[in-house]
């Protein structure tokens, strides 16, 4: 019943512990329900699969699927403190004293610790008896050792009524909360290195995302989208999909510059990516601009600059890299998998267009008085009616050291 073979241990479960989600009150259910639902969906092409959840666990029936190439996926998964690979046996000590000398025996470590929880308070021994019969049997019988306090092998037991789970292994899960149980929001996603970042801490907070970019051929190249993309699904993977709204932004970009003193160019071409935004929001019914801005890195993210960007719109703006420095940020973008994909040298429009001397404290009445100079309403609705939107999927081979 235990062994594939002499040497593997034939895992039938997989628990999966919630964490962060216990602290929610009586939104939980609802909490659960949606991590119930995104990781029946990133686990879609394990057809044999069955699930069982309860108010503090949710238990993965493996029924033969591969429990590890299971568990690669479900790190992806936000809202999951850790999972174990679990053998479930009956709740009678007997079985528990047999499942865990096997795990003893097929260990190439030196010392354990067994750690028991009974969530059913009725089970005729106290933690502590399963504890020392469990551990007595394994002094016994193989030639470990306790070790109370670090352990090689830490076998972990669930007691419930009618069956206990089994466990040598935790893994941790990607955190936070489940993707979507905090509305949906518009990240303006370029081809650098800060707003993946962004898109997958907002992710990781249950937003669920959709992607604005703004392209401006033939300044910026097919490259360039495609770059932008590959960075849509190598995060897809987190909620399923992305779609992403590819905006025309040349004739608008090049108005600009053509109106505008160029220390201002790039105010204004914020304030009217901003405006964009606000009306792709609208209509995906998004309830937030998200975008990679991080205070002081360039001009256009000073404080002042921010306000008078800022200004053009009523929708909140979260900016989650905002306080991190340059290197904060590139450590998450390597743990996550997008940083050699950002250093690929197609740039986006607002680095090619990048003015010599930009001005680092705008104000909103000169932005505005700049503005007056050129009818950009009409532009901006051209680029809203020729928006491209294209629906990225997950990069199949996806494997990140989630944090």
């Amino acid at each position: 019943m235990l062994m594939e073979s002499n040497t593997q241990i034939a895992y039938n479960h997989i628990l999966v512990r919630y964490g962060e989600l216990s602290t929610k009150g009586k939104n939980k259910k609802d909490f659960i329900k949606r991590l119930l639902h995104n990781v029946k969906n990133a686990l879609r092409s394990f057809e044999k699969l069955t699930y069982e959840r309860t108010h503090d666990r949710l238990y993965i029936l493996l029924n033969g699927e591969d429990g590890t190439a299971v568990s690669e996926v479900l790190q992806h998964v936000f809202g999951i403190s850790s999972f174990s690979l679990a053998i479930k046996v009956d709740s009678q000590i007997e079985q528990m004293i047999e499942t865990s000398l096997h795990l003893a025996k097929h260990t190439d470590k030196h010392t354990f610790k067994i750690d028991t929880r009974r969530s059913y308070k009725q089970f005729p021994m106290i933690s502590d008896e399963v504890n020392r019969a469990i551990a007595t049997e394994i002094l016994k019988q193989t030639p470990l050792k306790v070790d109370v306090k670090k352990p090689e092998l830490r076998i972990e037991i669930e007691i419930h009524q009618f069956e206990t789970y089994i466990m040598v292994n935790r893994t941790k899960g990607a955190g936070g909360y489940p993707v979507g149980v905090g509305g949906k929001a518009l990240v303006m996603l370029s081809g650098g290195i800060d707003s993946p970042v962004a898109s997958y801490l907002t992710m990781k907070r249950g937003v669920s995302i959709e992607c604005i970019h703004y392209a401006s051929p033939p300044y910026t190249s097919d490259a360039a989208q495609e770059k932008v993309l590959q960075l849509a699904r190598s995060i897809a993977g987190h909620q399923g999909h992305i779609r992403v709204h590819i905006v025309p932004f040349t004739d608008l970009q090049l108005a600009i510059y053509q109106h505008c003193d160029e220390s201002y160019a790039i105010t204004i071409m914020r304030r009217m990516m901003y405006r964009i935004a606000e009306r792709v929001c609208e209509k995906s019914r998004c309830l937030a601009i998200v975008n990679g801005e991080s205070i002081g890195q360039v001009a256009s993210q000073t404080l002042e600059s921010m306000q008078t960007i800022n200004h053009v719109i009523q929708t909140p703006v979260i900016r989650p890299v905002a306080t991190m420095d340059k290197l904060e940020i590139i450590n998450i973008a390597k743990q996550i998998h997008t940083y050699d994909i950002s250093i690929q040298p197609f740039e986006d429009c607002c680095t090619i267009f990048t003015p010599k001397n930009p001005v680092t404290k705008p104000t909103v009445h000169r932005a505005e008085k700049m503005e007056s100079k050129f009818e950009y309403e009409t532009l901006l609705e051209e680029c809203i009616e020729n928006i491209q939107c294209i629906d990225v999927y997950p990069i199949v081979e996806q494997n990140s050291d989630l944090f």
